[in-house]
């Protein structure tokens, strides 16, 4: 299995096209994150993994936010620290129990080991903050779309390590106590299918096949909903865990 780094070196760029182009696409899933875990005025929120920073966008006014992202692929940094080229995540960049609340939204499937990573966070947390993780659910129809489906048809093929009871433990054994976890339903947005094609294919750096093929995909395996503005929404779900330093 290829790490986060070796992963993201070398689709990082298409990934960061596919926000740049869609920025409004995943509002609901940034949303759902947020809101099991709330960052207020005044708090500094951690995100690790960063990507090109999106997350930023999303958080209330007044929220000082701090990116960590090891793979200089993203072009969309902005301030967030990106280290040399195929450099661990680890350790985080910040002094100990210097945040108030930490999110990591759909990256930590990509890493086999990830007690370290919750060390980490544990780390840079203060007594009183939060860690939100939401990321794929073991067994989804999600987990199934990204390890069938894209593993099949994109540049580095896919084989998540996902969510689920040994997530929990390895939170335990961090030094977390987890106060909520749950599965939370949600819909990618676009305007038409044509758009949600692109916006999956740049991602998820699809290649080989059509649109039609993508759109297929999505409509077996994910399912769509019409939207009352016109648009189309796609079915996505993560398994999203909010835990306090024990």
């Amino acid at each position: 299995m290829q790490s986060y780094s070796e992963l993201f070196e070398q689709r990082g760029s298409s990934y960061d096209q596919a926000m740049l182009a869609f920025p409004e696409a995943r509002r609901q899933e940034f949303a759902q994150v947020l809101d099991a875990a709330p960052a207020r005025p005044g708090m500094k929120a951690g995100d690790v993994p960063a990507g090109g920073g999106y997350m930023r966008g999303f958080l209330p006014e007044g929220v000082e936010w701090f990116g960590h992202e090891p793979c200089a692929s993203f072009t969309n940094h902005g301030d967030v620290v990106a280290d040399a080229p195929s450099k661990p995540l680890l350790p985080l960049p910040w002094p100990d129990r210097y945040l108030d609340v930490v999110y990591s939204l759909a990256g930590v499937h990509h890493l086999e080991d990830k007690t370290a990573l919750f060390r980490e966070i544990y780390r840079v947390t203060r007594p009183e903050g939060r860690f939100a993780l939401s990321d794929v659910a073991e067994g989804s129809k999600v987990s199934r779309f990204l390890d069938d489906f894209v593993g099949r048809w994109n540049s580095t093929g896919h084989e998540g390590v996902y969510l689920g009871a040994a997530t929990l433990r390895e939170l335990a054994d961090a030094g977390w106590q987890v106060e909520a976890s749950g599965i939370n339903d949600f819909l990618w947005r676009f305007a038409n299918r044509q758009d949600m094609a692109a916006f999956c294919g740049k991602l998820f750096d699809i290649g080989g096949i059509e649109a039609e093929g993508i759109i297929e995909a999505i409509e077996t395996m994910l399912g769509t909903e019409a939207l009352p503005d016109g648009g189309i929404g796609m079915r996505w779900s993560l398994m999203t865990v909010v835990s306090s330093p024990a």
